[in-house]
């Protein structure tokens, strides 16, 4: 049996200018990190005493006896090309589906990676990346950009740039105490609620030529996120940053945000929040802040009655209804 762990991804800045239809023409930049969630993929031969000859659980289960009649378009592609047969995969996460963090582009490269190591072959992150990219985007056919795979593929703070021709993953060298600052400011609260991405994803495409001036816009921005992180700059600037490049994203379209989540996003900053924004392509999912730490018990109060999706409990055994700095760690940040 082959088992797989990916990480999920939080994009701070430069989400939109990874569409081939901007960066192809003006280049594409985002500042992204995994952080210490994942997804969970196993994959086995299945022996052949069954009515079915491949087993597939995920949300759902699917016995099927031919390729063809797998549902997921995922897998079913991802097996078709790889040449996969008679298999049992299941797939776990750490955090819901389709919630702004990566996660169907997490599965696809744990799932590609299994393939390929029950192949006995091992290939680089740049491959599963590749192979990530080729699945969702033309094999499966889904709209949006390609920062998902190459961030959980590769791993890490990094940021990731797009041209014509291909793109480059730089990691983002940042002194363990800085790290541990930005780590302990970021407050990460779920919705309630999730959305398919690339049903948004969409309507942003067609917007591209639109909104090119907010997108060149939010493409500078991750210069000055980068410089903010890596030189002895105020760390409040990048929680400001993160306030301006999400007025410059739920601009793209109506689709991005909600009246309750707009509703949460302005208690959050009236409680002490210097900014955040909503992970992902938007319409739901986890909202992410930067908090300094003297405000954000002010910022858990007013949410609470807004938020309320449990995911963890005090020891005295009352829920917490978001993700505290202390429940999740950018990569690399112990």
């Amino acid at each position: 049996m082959i088992t797989t762990k990916t990480p999920f991804r939080m994009s701070f800045f430069g989400g939109g200018t990874d569409f081939p239809e901007f960066y192809q023409e003006h280049g594409g930049a985002v500042l992204s990190t995994s952080f210490n969630k994942y997804c969970y993929v196993n994959v086995r031969h299945l022996p052949r005493f069954f009515e079915y000859t491949s087993e597939l659980v995920y949300s759902k289960i699917e016995r099927v006896t031919d390729i063809s009649q797998i549902e997921h378009p995922a897998i079913r592609e991802a097996m078709k090309y790889l040449e996969m047969y008679e298999l049992r995969l299941t797939y776990e996460g750490d955090l819901p589906a389709r919630s702004g963090l990566g996660t169907s582009s997490s599965f696809s490269v744990g799932m590609l990676n299994a393939f390929y190591a029950l192949k006995g072959k091992r290939v680089s992150k740049k491959t599963l990346a590749d192979d990530a990219i080729y699945l969702e985007r033309t094999l499966c056919g889904e709209a949006g950009g390609i920062q998902d795979q190459i961030a959980a593929s590769y791993g890490g703070f990094n940021r990731i740039d797009f041209e014509a021709d291909g793109y480059k993953v730089s990691p983002v060298i940042l002194q363990l105490e800085r790290k541990k600052e930005l780590n302990n400011r970021l407050m990460l609260f779920f919705t309630g609620f999730s959305r398919f991405s690339s049903d948004i994803q969409k309507e942003t495409r067609l917007s591209i030529k639109k909104k090119e001036s907010q997108l060149l816009e939010m493409l500078k921005l991750v210069d000055e996120a980068e410089k903010v992180l890596t030189t002895k700059s105020d760390l409040t600037e990048f929680g400001r940053l993160l306030d301006y490049t999400w007025k410059l994203k739920r601009n793209i379209s109506n689709k991005v945000s909600t009246d309750v989540i707009d509703l949460c996003y302005e208690k959050a900053k009236a409680a002490g929040a210097a900014g955040g924004k909503l992970l992902g392509a938007g319409g739901g999912g986890f909202l992410l802040f930067y908090v300094e730490p003297e405000y954000q018990n002010n910022v858990r109060q007013v949410l609470k009655d807004f938020l309320y999706i449990p995911f963890k409990f005090e020891d005295d055994g009352t829920r917490v209804i978001y993700y505290a700095p202390e429940s999740f760690d950018l990569e690399g940040v112990r």
